[in-house]
């Protein structure tokens, strides 16, 4: 798979991910996980399998860019393909997430109650 990752040299003067071009993100299509700045390549990383709605393709993809832009950067990457980084996405995420609002939610009642909070 051939990356489509280019450097984006005006890093610090935006102030919005939407002026970001398609090519500084590892999900160009997607437009998910910028690779702005070592920082960034390191998240995405660590954050390649909770990326949802991505075929195969898009995850070898996202992964050459995410080669093409730690190389830039000076990131030492020890993985050598996109399998190594998860293949699978984290599906229940949002289920989860609103579990633990509706938890959040009753423990901050109950504290009103007792007045606790």
């Amino acid at each position: 798979m051939e990356a489509t990752w280019k450097p984006h040299e005006k890093h610090g003067q935006l102030t919005k991910q939407s002026d970001l071009p398609d090519s500084v993100f590892a999900f160009p299509k997607q437009r998910k996980e910028p690779l702005i700045d070592a920082k960034h390549v390191r998240s995405a990383v660590a954050r390649f399998d909770q990326v949802i709605d991505v075929s195969d393709a898009d995850r070898a993809l996202a992964f050459a860019n995410i080669e093409l832009a730690a190389k830039h950067y000076g990131v030492d990457l020890s993985e050598t393909s996109w399998h190594e980084l998860g293949a699978h996405p984290q599906r229940n995420r949002e289920k989860a997430a609103a579990k633990g609002v509706a938890t959040r939610r009753r423990e901050r009642l109950q504290q009103e109650r007792t007045g606790q909070g």
